[in-house]
């Protein structure tokens, strides 16, 4: 292909023409393509619930982290909500007392493996010699107490997604999947009435590991944890833990600062020196906190909710092509909102 260029000896001429076309070229606004009308986004069916269909999360039940500022200086704080009982009552209530001892006062972040979960915890924590005592009173959980729930269903809190012929909202580690109080849950329902009384013919519910969520770090069986370490889910949601660890809330806000943190070069993703590690000012009850916004969540078992779902499930707003027709039960994240 030929290539013209400009002869020397007129470019004189032509400059004082040519640059206000060239400037006025350069400033014209692209045409902004205007959004087709369709079905609203799973955003816009949130912005639209009424007020009566948010619950509000009791300061009492939150966790409030404070990390070290980051490397230019700004303040992080990770928000953290309690399970609600009955489900890791045990575990949830060792975190209570750890934080009334303040143990959680200067620890640190210890491990950050990619596509997995960030753990906090003493660092020192195996070393029985340097570790942090914990505090006396402490509960020591069993392994039944993680694995399942006997509940009854009548509670109006428990929101199941019945599997239907024409949609995939089944789920690969759990009969049913849905939702109880705002938390993900996995559900076994029996065919039929207990048989002689027996347990195992009881409905089961147990807390799901999605992203944000937050579990207690064990050693190998029979030990549970304490509640001492702990982690959150950072990446797909690794499903294979459910009943194998205890879960104890999730990250409302700030999770950011959990998610974005250099990755651990050592085994499993743990650092491999104190440099590394980022510190833990201090870790406080919601209601011990002056500042501390109010946080909402939108209802799992009101009609909003449930348009919600459908929308994540089947996304039929103008940019989507081709509806899924369901939805893992951890792509559909419960809303949280700062209330007013």
């Amino acid at each position: 292909m030929k290539k013209y260029l400009l002869a020397p000896f007129l470019a004189p001429f032509l400059a004082p023409v040519l640059a206000p076309l060239l400037a006025a070229a350069l400033t014209v606004p692209a045409i902004a393509q205007e959004e087709p009308e369709g079905p609203p986004s799973p955003n816009e069916i949130v912005a639209a619930a009424p007020a009566e269909e948010w619950t509000e999360i009791a300061a009492s039940d939150l966790l409030v982290m404070q990390l070290a500022p980051d490397e230019k200086g700004k303040p992080r704080r990770v928000v953290i909500q309690l399970m609600p009982e009955p489900f890791s009552k045990g575990w949830v209530r060792n975190i209570r007392k750890l934080v009334a001892a303040r143990w959680y006062d200067n620890i640190s972040i210890n491990r950050v493996q990619d596509n997995y979960v960030t753990q906090w915890g003493d660092p020192d924590g195996d070393d029985k010699a340097k570790a942090k005592p914990l505090p006396a009173g402490l509960g020591v959980m069993a392994e039944w107490d993680y694995t399942s729930y006997t509940f009854e269903m009548t509670s109006d809190l428990f929101t199941v997604f019945e599997p239907k012929p024409d949609s995939r909202m089944g789920d690969s580690y759990s009969q049913i999947v849905g939702f109880y109080a705002g938390f993900p849950f996995g559900f076994s329902i029996p065919d039929g009435p207990p048989k002689d009384g027996n347990e195992q013919d009881l409905p089961k519910a147990w807390p799901i590991h999605c992203y944000g969520m937050v579990g207690v770090g064990r050693n190998f069986s029979p030990d549970t944890g304490s509640g001492a370490e702990l982690y959150t889910v950072i990446g797909h949601a690794p499903r294979h833990l459910d009943r194998n660890i205890a879960l104890v809330g999730r990250i409302i806000e700030g999770m950011e600062h959990m998610s974005s943190l250099p990755r651990g070069t050592g085994p499993l993703g743990f650092y491999e020196s104190a440099a590394e590690r980022t510190p833990i000012f201090s870790v406080r009850m919601g209601d011990e906190v002056a500042d501390l916004p109010r946080f909402e969540y939108l209802s799992t078992n009101r009609e909003t909710f449930g348009k919600y779902a459908d929308a994540r499930a089947n996304r039929r707003d103008p940019f989507f092509i081709k509806p899924a027709g369901g939805a893992d039960i951890c792509n559909i994240p419960v809303p949280v909102r700062r209330k007013g």
